[in-house]
């Protein structure tokens, strides 16, 4: 996946079921890793904690935060 793909992947994750969002998480992550991101991916690792603890504003803030630092790598 580009960065491109990723950012736009990680933009269409909204409402659904926990179980459903946490394994687009978990592909975003290996997106990442593949793109040798190391930090992005432990950042999205952290967001998939914040989800499993319903702690959707450290969620929301970490995905939201991996997003911005993609649209660098373009």
């Amino acid at each position: 996946m580009t960065p491109n793909q990723l950012i736009t992947y990680l933009n269409a994750i909204g409402v659904g079921e926990m179980d459903a969002i946490a394994i687009k998480l978990q592909t975003a992550r290996e997106a990442c890793l593949e793109l040798e991101q190391t930090e992005l991916c432990e950042a999205l690792g952290e967001a998939l904690n914040a989800l499993r603890q319903a702690d959707m504003k450290t969620y929301r803030r970490r995905v939201s935060s991996v997003i911005a630092r993609l649209g660098h790598l373009k």
